[in-house]
């Protein structure tokens, strides 16, 4: 039986729990901890990690170490090593089920998109998602930006390490679009998260930006779910094999986290760095698409 998910609000108030949890099965899962030994590790009893967790993935976290472990194994067979090799190597076990959003169309004419939001009329508001609160930029032809806003975060000048709190993400969001009339509704936000992420309606998107940036962010769409590329061969796939340092600037001004999975980018040497919105939410989503994909 296909465990049931959360609700929205209730995925959001327990992702930083969560995070913590994907990165220590991340950590730790060739080793196949017991339930008890993860549970606390996060401060909770075995019976309500087990059910918390299986709420907000979609499965147990026996099922999310199988999902890692059948990930490795196929890496390791396309690697060259044996069937036998693999499987000593994971101790594979089945792999979990796949949940995926998708996006729809690009909501804007390609002199719309280069107007960069001129004149456009915008909703700005905080509304979950799984991975925390989100700050959502809407417009009417779809969705514009999404960021993470980090509840109690120090509010500074930039981008801190402890996260970004919502007055930071709401204007980070609204710099990106100054000539666009942008009011607050939270209650709007929130119908358009419920409806993308509880739905699972496919989703428009409003891309305002230069053409460049539009072919990188495109090429990020197709990276498949659990998988990775560096910066050059983004560069390569958008048709511009000698740019990766531009293109990396791309991945870093994507206005709409998640959806258009910038987090699945990362330097020719494989770290995870320089994620907008936090290295440990993009691990988390990284691990979370991992098990899911597998």
């Amino acid at each position: 039986m296909t465990p049931m998910i959360a609700p929205l609000d209730e995925r959001a108030r327990a992702y930083d729990r969560m995070a913590h949890a994907l990165n220590h099965l991340g950590d730790t899962w060739r080793d196949w901890p017991d339930l008890a030994s993860v549970a606390a590790a996060i401060n909770l009893s075995p019976s309500h990690f087990q059910r918390e967790f299986t709420r907000w993935a979609g499965i147990s976290p026996k099922q999310y170490q199988a999902a890692l472990a059948h990930g490795e194994a196929g890496e390791l067979l396309r690697d060259g090593a044996s069937v036998l090799d693999a499987a000593l190597e994971t101790g594979l076990s089945g792999p979990g089920r796949l949940h995926d959003l998708f996006i729809a169309h690009e909501g804007l004419t390609p002199g719309e998109a280069k107007a960069g939001g001129a004149g456009a009329d915008l909703v700005l508001g905080k509304a979950p998602t799984p991975f925390g609160l989100g700050a959502w930029l809407i417009g009417q032809r779809g969705l514009v930006g999404l960021g993470f806003i980090d509840e109690g975060a120090p509010r500074r000048t930039g981008f801190e390490h402890q996260g970004v709190g919502e007055a930071q993400a709401f204007a980070d969001l609204a710099a990106r679009y100054p000539g666009a009339d942008i009011r607050r509704d939270d209650a709007a936000a929130e119908r358009f998260a419920r409806k993308v992420f509880e739905s699972g309606e496919p989703m428009p998107v409003a891309l305002y930006g230069t053409p460049f940036r539009r072919q990188v962010w495109r090429a990020l769409l197709e990276i498949p779910a659990g998988t990775t590329r560096t910066y050059g061969q983004l560069a390569r796939a958008a048709g511009n094999p000698n740019a990766a340092r531009a293109v990396g600037a791309a991945v870093g001004a994507n206005p709409i986290s998640w959806f258009i999975p910038c987090h699945r980018a990362l330097a020719a040497d494989g770290r995870l760095h320089n994620y907008h919105w936090g290295v440990a939410r993009k691990r988390a989503m990284l691990t979370y698409e991992r098990a899911h994909a597998a």
